[in-house]
């Protein structure tokens, strides 16, 4: 089992970012998940089975303001997930892209007093990837989305 959680943040107005690091968020994003999938495919097609697990966001499926480069990574990252997914789901590889989405609780960014549990709990959503590569072929999980319980829809 492989797991891709990196990414790279680079906030701002559109006019206003610096194309050098919205190029560096892509490779971190994007890229840099393109190579752990292509090294993965290659050790695991041999054994005909493994798990390739891919953390996005909720700018995988939703670009907001100020956050393009980010929504830009996230997008390919969802994007190779897929192409993967439909590739590799015959050679016996499991791909699931997991949707993360909401903030992650921190020491630096606790759940303010009147929102407990507003947060979504690390320990918790480590949990949940184990339970993927667990499921029988007849019914795998392509899309995991993971959110903190009294969100407002």
């Amino acid at each position: 089992m492989v797991i891709y959680n990196a990414s790279r943040r680079l906030q701002g107005p559109l006019a206003e970012l610096d194309p050098e690091g919205v190029g560096e968020a892509l490779m971190v994003s994007a890229f840099g998940a393109f190579l752990v999938v292509r090294q993965a495919a290659r050790r695991m097609v041999p054994r005909g089975r493994g798990a390739i697990l891919l953390d996005g966001a909720t700018a995988s499926i939703k670009g907001f303001a100020g956050a393009a480069s980010f929504a830009m990574g996230k997008f390919a990252l969802c994007g190779l997930a897929q192409s993967a997914a439909r590739e590799l789901g015959s050679k016996g590889i499991q791909v699931a892209h997991f949707i993360i989405d909401g903030g992650v609780r921190a020491a630096h960014r606790p759940d303010p007093p009147e929102r407990p549990d507003s947060t979504l709990n690390p320990d918790a959503i480590a949990q949940a990837y184990p339970a993927v590569p667990c499921q029988r072929r007849r019914a795998w999980s392509f899309e995991v989305e993971l959110r903190p319980w009294p969100e407002t829809f």
